[in-house]
């Protein structure tokens, strides 16, 4: 079972997920969360139940790596909150 520490290590990173789908929105970077769904193979339910919920563990490793690759977030941001969310 995992520790406080951990669990709230995991809550961080997936709150900075949504944080980050938010502001690639308002930014008009992203068309919505569906259209992030639909180009990176997420499944929406999934998608939609880790948003309501932040401590269920539906959030895999591979919804972070577009944010990287293609929108240019930082990684240690996106994983430790620290420093800024944009290379």
């Amino acid at each position: 079972m995992p520790s406080p520490a951990s669990i709230e290590i995991n809550r961080g990173i997936r709150e900075r997920f949504y944080i980050v789908i938010n502001a690639l929105i308002k930014s008009k970077a992203l068309r919505g969360r569906q259209t992030y769904c639909r180009l990176y193979d997420i499944d929406k339910r999934n998608f939609y139940s880790q948003e309501k919920n932040l401590l269920e563990a539906k959030l895999k490793l591979y919804w972070l790596v577009p944010l990287v690759t293609v929108y240019g977030i930082s990684a240690h941001w996106l994983l430790t909150g620290q420093g800024r969310m944009y290379e």
